[in-house]
């Protein structure tokens, strides 16, 4: 699929590499068109995802028209390889961000681009166009016949290669070079001190960088104890979901993007570059699933963190979303100089709906705490204290309307699915308290817990649809509710619960693909539609897993790999024709593919060793 305008590639013709603080994506033209710094909530160094003309970007192309390209990542790496095969030669562009150490925060970031050609003769042309602070910003340049350093009052970036260097323009680079077989050379650039040194690159530094690199990817896969019928698939999911983490706090972003539409040409562009505390709780279930503690154990960590701030004598609700430090300062703003990924304007910096009050996260981070004290971790004095507070308020306020999951914009209302998951909440601190032996009041506790459960059934169920629906206020699905029997709120073998996922088959499941719900018969406050959901594919096949039929479980989630782009990343949603929408790569959905197929997994070789 090529998109409308030329200047743009399909969003799902991109690779990620990163350094565990940002990322960078690269496209199959061998361009590098989004990457900020020096975290992934910084404003933009390269952005031609966003603005063709105005964004910048870093290339090196080959020019002909009979060159075809490839991409592929190296074996159980987050190094990216761009194959360019032409009449005269093949040639690649080895990416990747050097790994010193992730947890200490720093300025200091690198790009490696290396080099090569593996079969005849191959010419390389090289641009480096920054556009700083989201193109809102001049920059100088300063050029050597190896190095450049392009400097505006608040930030720098050297850029050192190892052929020589052209000046573009008043203040861009560039380079044009031809390769033999078995010839390499290559650029890096370095954002914040200390930068490049003015000599040429040497190829040797750059093999040393990329086998140390290889090296650490290689050695963190190690610890992944998935051994299932998915193992590549779920792999490459642990591997992005290691890339969209900020090591400093262990806080997964949602995306390394921004504004992204989930409809060409429509509103729906949103900045994902924070950590959602739903996110994040999911992605410590997930990451346990794997065998990966010490990741699960920054998760919680930051979890913790966000909870107990909350968590003083006045406390309030949780926010949705925080800055990877932990801040949660948010105001969004649009970028009116930027025309949008293909003319989808607009593009929008910040998250208005970090201050929605969207009451189903405490059920995300109750569960996700409780399943890390199934796994040992240890539940600390203070940390108890505070965490009941949070109960308490919930008690108080469980029955509010509010915004929901999905974050919409047309008003607040009794969702279901936030019922559920707050009702997740308090049967999740209940059973905490039993474990470790910890004081509550549990009665209180309880007799929430058991009001929510009631109201649930005698209001959330639509009798004249014969289905659990979206809120108290019509008869609406809602994709969301396919966690209530993965959450133990209803068995599986139901009837009720049978006859909620008939009638989500009906209205939301198109040859396996899923939306959340219809906005033109919910309406959301937004203009436009949206693709199928790819979350919600994956909790379909976890629902029908549990439900036991399996058949329809491995077909669906089968076809649904068939949707992720040629280096198995997902977006957030698949369009009418197949396509990649929304921000992407996306946390959310790789998170919920390795669920899937782990619980899927286990569900077959169940029913092998039952032998029906």
């Amino acid at each position: 699929m090529t998109g409308q305008d030329d200047r743009y590639l399909p969003i799902a013709e991109h690779g990620l590499i990163g350094d565990l603080q940002t990322a960078a994506l690269v496209d199959t033209r061998g361009s590098i068109s989004w990457f900020c710094c020096p975290r992934f909530d910084s404003p933009s160094v390269f952005a031609s995802l966003v603005d063709a003309d105005r964004g910048g970007h870093f290339s090196i192309t080959v020019p002909g028209e009979d060159v075809v390209v490839k991409q592929l990542y190296l074996p159980d790496t987050a190094i990216l390889v761009t194959r360019f095969l032409t009449p005269g030669g093949v040639g690649e562009i080895i990416d990747f961000m050097p790994i010193s150490d992730p947890t200490v925060a720093t300025d200091h970031h690198r790009i490696v681009r290396a080099v090569r050609v593996v079969r005849g003769e191959v010419t390389f042309e090289m641009e480096c166009k920054p556009r700083f602070d989201y193109g809102r910003r001049d920059h100088g340049l300063h050029l050597t016949d190896h190095h450049a350093m392009f400097t505006t009052p608040e930030q720098e970036i050297t850029l050192q290669s190892t052929v020589k260097l052209e000046r573009l323009g008043e203040h861009d680079v560039r380079a044009t070079f031809t390769l033999s077989a078995g010839e390499e050379g290559g650029v890096a650039l370095a954002a914040g001190a200390p930068g490049l040194s003015p000599g040429p690159l040497q190829v040797g530094q750059v093999r040393e960088l990329g086998d140390q690199t290889a090296k650490f990817w290689r050695d963190w896969l190690h610890g992944c104890t998935y051994q299932g019928r998915w193992r590549e698939t779920v792999r490459r999911s642990a591997l992005t979901l290691k890339l969209l983490t900020y090591a400093p706090s262990g806080a997964p972003v949602a995306a390394p993007t921004t504004s992204l539409p989930e409809q060409l040409g429509g509103e729906r562009n949103w900045d994902y570059r924070y950590t959602w505390i739903r996110d994040a709780s999911f992605s410590l279930q997930a990451l346990l699933q794997l065998g990966f503690t010490d990741e699960a154990e920054r998760f919680a960590r930051w979890l913790d963190d966000r909870v107990l701030e909350q968590a003083g004598e006045d406390s309030g609700p949780l926010k949705v979303m925080y800055r990877v430090d932990g801040s949660s300062d948010l105001e969004e703003f649009s970028l009116e100089h930027w025309e949008g990924y293909e003319g989808s304007a607009p593009v929008r910096v910040g998250n208005g709906a970090a201050d929605q009050l969207q009451l189903d996260i405490y059920g995300e981070a109750l569960d996700s705490i409780y399943q890390a004290t199934l796994h040992g971790r240890p539940v600390t004095h203070d940390g108890w204290i505070k965490l009941c507070r949070i109960v308490d308020w919930l008690c108080e306020h469980w029955d509010a309307p509010d915004e929901g999951i999905w974050e919409t914009r047309g008003g607040q209302k009794a969702f279901v699915y936030s019922r559920l998951m707050s009702w997740v909440a308090l049967d999740r601190a209940i059973r905490i308290s039993r474990h470790r032996g910890l004081p509550a009041d549990i009665t209180r506790w309880r007799e929430a817990r058991d009001d929510i459960y009631r109201q649930i059934i005698d209001r959330g169920w639509d009798a004249e649809r014969a289905a659990f629906v979206q809120h108290y206020d019509g008869g609406i699905v809602d994709a969301a509710l396919l966690k209530m029997p993965l959450v133990g709120f209803l068995a599986p073998s139901d009837e009720l619960w049978h006859q909620t996922l008939a009638a989500m088959r009906e209205d939301l499941v198109s040859d396996s693909l899923v939306y959340r719900y219809d906005p033109t018969a919910s309406p959301d406050g937004l203009r436009g539609s949206e693709g199928t959901f790819s979350l919600c594919t994956f909790w379909y096949v976890d629902a029908l897993s549990r439900t036991g039929e399996l058949d329809e479980a491995r077909l669906t989630f089968e076809k649904m790999l068939t949707y992720a782009n040629h280096l198995g990343l997902f977006s957030e949603e698949i369009g009418p024709t197949g396509e990649q929408l929304g921000n992407f790569p996306q946390a959310f959905t790789h998170l919920a593919l390795i669920s899937a197929a782990v619980n899927l997994d286990q569900a077959l070789n169940e029913r092998e060793r039952k032998g029906r």
